[in-house]
């Protein structure tokens, strides 16, 4: 990793922008991110080295913010969508039975043994993803709040549960390492709001704001990264060190300012050059040379639009099952520690890359549809 290289990867970040920029598509920033990696790396021109450990150090960190702005996207705070939350438990829990089916199902039909990791797959939701699509098509009522609230449950659930299942031989450590985490985030959480109720934090708020000391963004990635050194001292994948402390912060409810500064340093720098790096590692050669992982893919990504769709019988609008079937944390995690781990046989990464590709596109035209009506 050079400057060069860094200004390259910098540039190439801006792909995503300039494809998510007509606002008629809904197309997420980090797809125009990935083809850039896909293009520049092991499968296109083999520019970018994703095995350099620079590169992967730093993506790592972007990974970590990632999973961060994740957390933070929980509405933990909204007293409409915690009165939601009865509907959201039925309808996730519904999804996660259905799901587990549909993974075993899956592994069987392409023998690849990995039924419990599917069926996380296909149970997930992402509250980074379909959050934003809701607030900027402008759905309100009843089913968005259950949607939301069922949403953050199925992100929660299914970060917590992908470590269990991706490394079943070391579950337990994983198990005592999520503990751990929860642990700590529990008391980050009451540090917080501690400091919220004595009003410290306003003080530092305005003495940060007037000196220019930035000390609330300081104390962010303080949080965040410490959290995802303990992930990593236990073991376990610093997504939920990075998930955890979101949560944390969210519960006490991030300042706009800090918000903004966050995303800054984030969505500026180090998430994008997160998914440059993950396109980059991706081999797309390794279907053409396992075509029926193509087919994995598609059976993955529609097959989770399906499994969210199952809420119908309890009268969920399938629209509105199709959104909630939108990923990406979960599924980069699962391609990021089971390539580190060796779980994955080849070209399964990239078939799971295209499973959340198929998720987002059918959740983009399922909103589509849904802000359609509300302005009918």
């Amino acid at each position: 990793m050079t400057f060069t290289t860094l200004a390259l990867v910098v540039a190439l970040g801006l792909l995503g922008p300039l494809l998510a920029l007509p606002k008629r598509w809904h197309l997420p920033v980090i797809l125009g991110e990935l083809l850039a990696g896909i293009v520049f790396g092991t499968t296109g021109f083999g520019i970018l080295d994703a095995e350099d450990p620079i590169f992967v150090f730093l993506a790592d960190m972007g990974f970590a913010l990632v999973m961060f702005a994740a957390g933070t996207h929980v509405p933990v705070r909204d007293p409409a969508v915690r009165g939601a939350l009865g509907a959201g438990v039925v309808r996730a829990a519904l999804v996660g039975v259905v799901a587990a089916v549909a993974g075993w199902a899956v592994a069987q039909a392409f023998g690849t043994g990995h039924a419990a990791i599917y069926a996380v797959l296909l149970a997930s939701s992402s509250a980074a993803m379909a959050l934003p699509i809701i607030d900027s098509l402008g759905l309100s009522g009843p089913p968005v709040l259950a949607l939301t609230a069922q949403v953050a449950i199925a992100d929660t659930a299914c970060i917590v549960a992908l470590p269990l299942v991706i490394d079943p031989g070391n579950a337990l450590r994983a198990a005592v390492g999520a503990l751990v985490i929860a642990v700590c985030a529990g008391v980050m959480f009451l540090i917080l709001r501690y400091l919220r109720e004595t009003g410290a934090q306003r003080q530092v708020h305005e003495v940060s704001e007037e000196r220019k000391f930035t000390l609330e963004l300081r104390v962010s990635l303080v949080l965040v990264f410490a959290l995802c050194g303990v992930a990593s001292a236990l073991h376990v994948s610093i997504m939920l060190g990075g998930f955890a402390a979101g949560l944390a912060v969210a519960g006490v409810g991030e300042p706009r300012r800090v918000a903004k500064q966050v995303f800054a340093i984030s969505d500026g720098l180090l998430a994008p050059l997160f998914f440059v790096w993950l396109g980059a590692r991706l081999d797309l050669r390794e279907l053409g040379e396992h075509p029926r992982l193509i087919l994995l893919g598609l059976a993955l990504g529609f097959g989770a639009v399906a499994v969210h769709c199952a809420a119908r019988v309890l009268g969920q609008p399938v629209a509105y099952g199709a959104l909630a079937a939108a990923q990406i944390g979960v599924p980069v995690a699962a391609v990021t520690v089971g390539s580190q781990l060796g779980v994955l046989v080849p070209g399964e990464g990239s078939a799971i890359m295209l499973a959340t590709l198929c998720t987002i596109a059918v959740a983009t035209a399922a909103a589509s549809r849904l802000a359609a009506r509300t302005t009918t």
